[in-house]
């Protein structure tokens, strides 16, 4: 064959190839909201053993049916994929005076805890879930069974033992997490019966698959169940707790689409409801080109696992305030924001079980609360208005050595179209005039703008190449520049 009919042939073949390659799960654009449904919504009070609602550590009794009647709630806050805490059969005795309402101590992967309902509750609320036009994500343990299920006794060879533990060089591996029986994945039976997991999940219309402690899973078989999600379009969402930006990006390139930036979180905490300025944000955000996938990082002011965003500081009201900013800054960021049940009305909460109070929804509320919400609405729906701020690229703007820890600048841009996102932890309102040569942006003359966020008292206007800027105190505002 003559070297061009060759090479002819192998462009062929590398185009035919690249048209059959699926393309990556990807939630870019998507806005999670993160339930637990035993302390979301009671929709079966029939399904209430062991209830005591003074309890912080017993069920309370939210379950399928009280979610799936709620979604209307979700809906209109603006989240388009809901992500579940485990629903499984959980072990049915207490540990450490402790209830296993939070389902990370499984005794059935594939049956569902009768505290939460049935399969049949659950495939009703994927439904209602997909007809809404919302993603489902499941949590998955693959680390751990409960201290008290039945399979550590019936099926020893599956879990390590203490002198395995103490023999490793590998103790997050092979020791056990919190004391939980701790799983052998390289065992061919635990393995089959895991990877088996997630296929009977995704057979039941689950689109995403968040893994809990991967930290604490074989990386051989990691690898082995992404690579089999992906193959069937599942997006994953792997915790390592702590996370930086160089654990996500490794990941990431070992195939997990998204991982939390715990980093990212934590600079977040301290910048902005701790006040104690934006430079640790800037560093983290300095730090995206190592990110594979960028769109993809979840990103997040709290979860189950850590206090309330809002508990970082000693006053309500101050702390409904930097609440507000934190919700309008995690909307202007490149990623998917994942919103904890509670966080969008400011809901305070100290550690485990402090942070996981029972959902309290409108007909509870105070103005203060309704407010705060009304802040986490306008800043979800600004930014699925925004084709910049939901999927652009994120590119730093340097400002003056003077202002870095008090503001913030960076540009989100996608298809043309630009935006400008400003964050000022100043305690007072402040006008800025920055020469645009400095900033390193180009930008024409520019009549005053308002936010993106409703109801928020922040301009921006460029005159003269200099970019003006009138920001409130110690809050996130995002322009749309030409």
């Amino acid at each position: 064959m003559r070297p061009s009919l060759v090479l002819a042939a192998f462009l062929a073949s590398a185009a035919a190839s690249a048209q059959t390659t699926p393309a990556l799960p990807s939630f870019e654009g998507q806005i999670i909201y993160q339930v637990m449904p035993d302390r979301f919504a009671d929709g079966d009070p029939g399904n209430n053993q062991g209830v005591n609602l003074a309890d912080p550590r017993a069920w309370h009794g939210g379950d399928l049916r009280g979610l799936t009647g709620k979604l209307n709630y979700i809906q209109k806050l603006g989240a388009t994929a809901v992500w579940m805490t485990p629903v499984y059969q959980q072990q049915s005795v207490n540990s450490f005076a402790t209830a296993a309402y939070h389902g990370y101590w499984p005794a059935d992967f594939r049956a569902v805890d009768g505290h939460f309902g049935t399969l049949a509750d659950f495939d009703a609320f994927v439904k209602a879930a997909h007809g809404a036009g919302m993603k489902v994500v499941l949590d998955q343990v693959i680390n751990h069974y409960g201290y008290e299920a039945a399979a550590v006794k019936l099926r020893p060879g599956w879990f390590t033992t203490d002198a395995e533990c103490q023999a490793s060089t590998d103790k997050d591996v092979d020791c056990p997490l919190a004391g939980l029986p701790n799983l052998k994945q390289s065992v061919p039976q635990v393995r089959e019966q895991l990877i088996g997991n997630a296929d009977f999940w995704r057979a039941r219309g689950v689109d995403a698959l968040r893994y809990d402690a991967i930290k604490h899973v074989e990386r051989p078989f990691l690898k082995e169940l992404l690579a089999r999600d992906r193959a069937a379009g599942s997006w994953t969402l792997g915790e390592w707790f702590d996370a930086d930006t160089g654990t996500v990006a490794e990941w990431q390139k070992a195939g997990f689409d998204s991982l939390f930036l715990f980093s990212l979180q934590a600079a977040m905490k301290d910048s902005v409801m701790g006040g104690q300025g934006l430079d640790r944000v800037r560093t983290v955000l300095s730090r995206q080109g190592e990110l594979v996938r960028p769109g993809d990082v979840a990103l997040f002011l709290d979860n189950h696992d850590v206090p309330r965003f809002a508990q970082g500081s000693l006053f309500e009201d101050v702390g409904r305030e930097r609440t507000k900013y934190g919700l309008r800054a995690l909307m202007t960021l490149r990623g998917v924001p994942v919103i904890w049940q509670g966080t969008e009305i400011a809901q305070r909460g100290g550690a485990d079980p402090d942070n996981r109070r029972q959902m309290r929804f409108e007909d509870q509320w105070t103005p203060e609360e309704r407010a705060v919400y009304e802040v986490a609405r306008g800043a979800i729906a600004a930014r699925k208005a925004s084709p910049a701020l939901s999927r652009g690229t994120l590119t730093l703007v340097p400002v003056p050595l003077a202002l870095e820890s008090q503001l913030l600048l960076f540009t989100r841009t996608v298809d043309g179209q630009r935006v400008l996102a400003a964050w000022h932890g100043g305690k007072e309102r402040r006008t800025y005039s920055l020469k645009l040569s400095g900033l390193g942006l180009k930008a024409a003359d520019l009549a005053t703008v308002t936010s993106l966020f409703a109801g928020q008292n922040a301009r921006a206007s460029v005159r003269g190449g200099y970019l003006h800027l009138s920001l409130p105190a110690q809050d996130a505002a995002a322009f749309t520049l030409p």
